[in-house]
C-alpha cells in the first residue's frame, strides 16, 4: 500500500473514531431520557435525548432547530418522556430565553459529553425546550 492508501486508511479511521466518540458521549455521556414526539401522520417516533432540571422544570435541548424532534414539538407540542422507567405526558415548549442557562445545566451536568457534543453543536442554533405536565 503506497503513502497515498495510508493516509486515506488513516483519515478514515479518524473519522470513524470522531463519530464513535460522539456517538459513545451522546449516548453514554450521562442520563438519558426517551421523548416520544409524533410525526405528520400520526406515528410515534422515540427520540434519545439529554435532560436538565431547573426551577421545578425539566428541559431539552435541541442542538439544533432544524432536528427533526424539534420540528415535530413545534408542529405538535404533546409528547410523552420516559425517564427512570417512569413515562409521562407533557406540553413541549421552546424557551429561547432559557437556552444559555440551559446550555450552562448541560455543561456542567454532562462535562467532558458536553464538550464533546459541542464540536457539532451550533450553539446559536440551540434551543432550551421547557417540559410542562399535562393536564387531565
Amino acid at each position: 500500500m503506497g503513502l497515498l492508501g495510508k493516509l486515506l486508511l488513516l483519515l478514515l479511521a479518524l473519522v470513524l473514531a470522531f463519530v464513535v466518540t460522539i456517538a459513545a458521549a451522546s449516548e453514554f455521556g450521562g442520563e438519558v431520557v426517551t421523548l416520544y414526539t409524533r410525526d405528520a401522520s400520526g406515528g410515534e417516533t422515540g427520540t434519545s435525548l439529554w435532560v436538565v432540571d431547573h426551577e421545578g422544570f425539566q428541559y431539552l435541548r435541541a442542538g439544533d432547530r432544524k432536528a427533526g424532534w424539534f420540528e415535530r414539538v413545534r408542529r405538535e407540542p404533546q409528547v410523552r418522556v420516559e425517564r427512570g422507567g417512569k413515562a409521562a405526558s407533557y406540553q413541549a415548549l421552546p424557551s429561547p430565553d432559557l437556552t444559555r442557562k440551559i446550555d450552562e445545566l448541560m455543561a456542567a451536568k454532562y462535562g467532558l459529553a458536553d464538550r464533546i457534543i459541542s464540536v457539532i453543536r451550533d450553539p446559536e442554533s440551540s434551543m432550551a425546550v421547557r417540559l410542562v405536565p399535562a393536564t387531565s
